[in-house]
């Protein structure tokens, strides 16, 4: 009797993201028409390191909006775990950014109000969680980034580099498929730098977590797995 073998397959996992023939293009103040994606294509796997790079006015942040569902493209679909994002009304297109997408900035955008605790567990109880249930996520989320003494500390009253601890463990309360960071840590002196570096890559690893940063550091982008950059209205990538 012949040994029958299971038939093998190449086939790829499906990315997580899928963008496909992307166009965004601004009018300047002058009238001028600034085309920033022309036809641009990018597939990001899940639990992909990626940053992008690039000269300043490039079209990084933009980029970086549209993929957080915060502009919208001109043209184009982009595809995320096979859903075309852009299909959803605005209403589910809003639980879609607070259920899969984290994001951190340059400048945090905490509310100064509040404590470290009281700004992390906002978007857990704006996603329906319980307080019981947010103030659980948040204690857990803030001591694995390092603030278990600074839960109720007001935020004014922390250093930059503990704000954007709390930032970075608010985006990631829901324990989101995707992280979006621009610039997390261009306000940061080098030790607090290095310290939210390890600590992207940790989570990356821990949590299967897809980042992508938009960044100058280059110390940073080349601890990712591959880098993009805008050029000629396309998104190049390299390994």
């Amino acid at each position: 009797m012949d040994n029958m073998q299971p038939e093998q397959t190449d086939e790829p996992d499906e990315p997580l993201i899928r963008i496909c023939d992307l166009y965004k293009s601004y009018t300047n103040g002058g009238g001028e028409s600034i085309d920033i994606f022309t036809g641009a294509d990018l597939d990001i796997q899940p639990a992909e390191r990626v940053a992008v790079v690039g000269a300043s006015g490039v079209g990084k942040s933009t980029f970086l909006h549209i993929l957080g569902t915060l502009d919208r493209p001109d043209r184009g679909q982009i595809f995320f775990q096979g859903q075309d994002i852009f299909g959803m009304d605005r209403h589910q297109l809003a639980g879609f950014r607070n259920r899969a997408i984290g994001f951190v900035f340059q400048f945090h955008h905490l509310l100064p109000e509040f404590n470290a605790l009281e700004n992390t567990m906002m978007p857990a109880l704006i996603g329906g969680r319980t307080r019981p249930e947010a103030t659980s996520a948040a204690e857990a989320i803030l001591v694995r980034v390092g603030l278990q003494d600074r839960l109720r500390h007001p935020v004014s009253k922390l250093s930059g580099g503990e704000q954007q601890r709390v930032a970075l463990a608010r985006a990631l309360i829901l324990n989101p498929p995707l992280l979006l960071a621009d610039e997390p840590t261009g306000n940061l002196d080098q030790e607090n730098s290095e310290r939210v570096h390890t600590l992207l890559m940790e989570l990356n690893q821990e949590l299967s977590m897809t980042v992508l940063i938009v960044t100058h550091n280059m110390e940073l982008a080349t601890c990712m797995s591959r880098c993009i950059t805008i050029k000629n209205g396309k998104l190049e990538g390299i390994r």
